[in-house]
């Protein structure tokens, strides 16, 4: 069995309101030194495979038909054993 990180991310350009607004918080409790914040949804895949390639390709199969859409989403996908 593999574990499989991937992580999704709004593309550079594209407007994340949670991430301002976290970042706007911040600084209202005091932390004045916080230049930016952007938001990420992290998934941990478990597959019953042993094959790392085959693992890869499943998920990033997965990223294009539903976890990311590719208009505003990037994603980086890590195969852990």
């Amino acid at each position: 069995m593999v574990q499989v990180r991937v992580e999704i991310r709004l593309k550079k350009g594209v407007t994340d309101p949670e991430g301002d607004n976290v970042h706007k918080a911040l600084n209202l409790l005091g932390f004045k030194g916080v230049h930016g914040v952007r938001s990420s949804k992290l998934f941990l895949i478990d597959l019953q495979t042993k094959d790392a390639r085959a693992a890869r390709k499943e998920v990033e199969e997965m990223c294009r038909r539903l976890l990311a859409n590719p208009v505003i989403h990037e994603y980086a996908i890590v195969v852990e054993k």
